[in-house]
């Protein structure tokens, strides 16, 4: 017999329709195997597929499983804030008021409930430091710039395993014409400033193949990892909002913010544009 559960698609870092990145939300996943999970994700052919399922921890509200066509990830951002408000609008009630808490594979993460947006906690990382040298040649190769044009490099690990190169200006960023062939495994971003006195601070682009994504409308993870970097470093300010996806013909804003105590937060809208059932 054929089963099927509620799905909804939300449109994440963006209030304009079509303009952020799409996560699908399975609000129940109890029962699907692995593999039906990971063929759902294929086959919606988005960054991440999520997959909503009882909490196994008193303190969560929910448990949230995340795939890429590639693979499973212990975390991830966009998909994070659009499983939250697609679970909230599904009449979900969290054990506090202001936030609700995520159980993942990546541990417990807080989603704080705003006026118009969702905030996620930034989860530790796993991995930080500058690049070993082979790495980096490997990634400014791949770019097709020089070496010399990197600013700043470092590890943003929370899960899915980034890894960020700074260069100097937003249109540097805009300009990468990566060939993903020489990195075919790696998850990898560059982020370059605008002016001062822009309405952003930073350009953003990331690059996933290893996800089997060649390049995220908007990157959730990575703009934490590199929003702790930037923010414990002072090279950013505490607060600064980030553009991303203009490239593949998105215009997704995402907030940065980090508090007195060092945690980052990570800000945008999460709209719901598609709601029904899947068959499976």
């Amino acid at each position: 017999m054929q089963r099927t559960r509620s799905f909804v698609q939300v449109d994440v870092f963006s209030t304009s329709p079509y303009s952020g990145n799409p996560v699908a939300v399975v609000l129940d996943g109890t029962d699907l195997s692995d593999e039906e999970m990971q063929g759902l994700a294929c086959w919606t052919n988005l960054s991440e597929t999520t997959f909503v399922l009882p909490p196994t921890v008193p303190e969560a509200d929910y448990r949230l499983r995340i795939f890429t066509p590639g693979g499973e990830l212990p975390f991830a951002g966009h998909p994070t804030l659009g499983s939250a408000r697609a679970w909230l609008d599904d009449g979900g009630v969290p054990h506090h008021a202001d936030r609700v808490v995520q159980e993942c594979a990546a541990g417990l993460v807080t989603v704080r409930r705003g006026e118009d947006t969702l905030s996620f906690a930034a989860p530790p990382r796993v991995r930080e430091g500058a690049l070993d040298d082979e790495y980096l040649d490997r990634i400014v190769g791949a770019f097709g710039i020089a070496r010399d044009r990197v600013v700043a490099h470092q590890w943003v690990d929370n899960g899915p395993g980034w890894a960020v190169v700074r260069l100097a200006t937003a249109e540097e960023v805009l300009a990468l014409e990566p060939d993903l062939a020489l990195i075919p495994t790696e998850m990898v971003g560059a982020i370059g400033a605008y002016p001062e006195g822009s309405e952003y601070a930073f350009e953003m682009r990331t690059f996933a193949p290893g996800a089997g994504v060649p390049e995220d409308p908007a990157c959730g993870s990575m703009n934490a990892g590199v929003g702790q970097w930037l923010t414990s470093t002072g090279a950013a300010p505490s607060a600064y909002r980030v553009s991303q996806g203009a490239r593949v013909g998105r215009a997704a804003r995402i907030e940065v913010a980090a508090d007195a105590d060092g945690t980052v937060w990570v800000s945008g809208a999460a709209v719901i544009r598609i709601r029904g059932t899947i068959a499976l």
